[in-house]
């Protein structure tokens, strides 16, 4: 039992990593010169690396607070499964843990999806980034992660 929740609590530290990286990193739309993420577009010229804050419109706005939303539920499941660990009657599940990471999980989709259909198609080489596909990756993670909280039983 023990090997199966330290498993478990590895898997979550791993989502939260992707989660957080996926959020912070500038690399969810690159090409040539330019590289864009959910916080600012970031231009190289002549040596120098030039950034401007990301535009204001709705969607992107909606994406920021949809991956900001999936790091919180992220790490507040983490904290409510460490809490119910060790207050949880034998025999009892996590099922509020598994709640906020399935929420985590919903809100890290709807993110992506999102941000895949209103990207701009600015430059012509333009690709999505590794923290754009950190984010596609953390989506079934942290999905099964949550199903994982469902079925797990506390046990002594």
């Amino acid at each position: 039992m023990l090997l199966i929740l330290l498993g478990v609590l590895i898997l979550h530290l791993i989502i939260l990593v992707l989660l957080l990286v996926s959020t912070i990193a500038n690399a969810w739309t690159v090409g040539g010169t330019k590289s864009t993420d959910l916080w600012y577009s970031c231009l190289t010229t002549n040596g120098g690396y030039h950034c401007s804050s990301a535009s204001n419109e709705d969607w992107i706005q909606a994406v920021q607070a949809l991956m900001v939303l999936s790091v919180l539920f992220c790490l507040f499941s983490l904290v409510f499964f460490m809490c119910q660990l060790f207050t949880l009657v034998k025999g009892g599940r996590f099922f509020f843990t598994a709640i906020f990471q399935i929420l985590a999980s919903l809100f890290v989709m709807c993110g992506a999806i999102i941000y895949t259909v209103m990207s701009p198609d600015g430059e012509e080489d333009a690709a999505f980034g590794f923290a754009y596909v950190l984010a596609w990756v953390s989506f079934p993670l942290c999905l099964v992660s949550g199903l994982i909280y469902i079925v797990l039983r506390k046990r002594e």
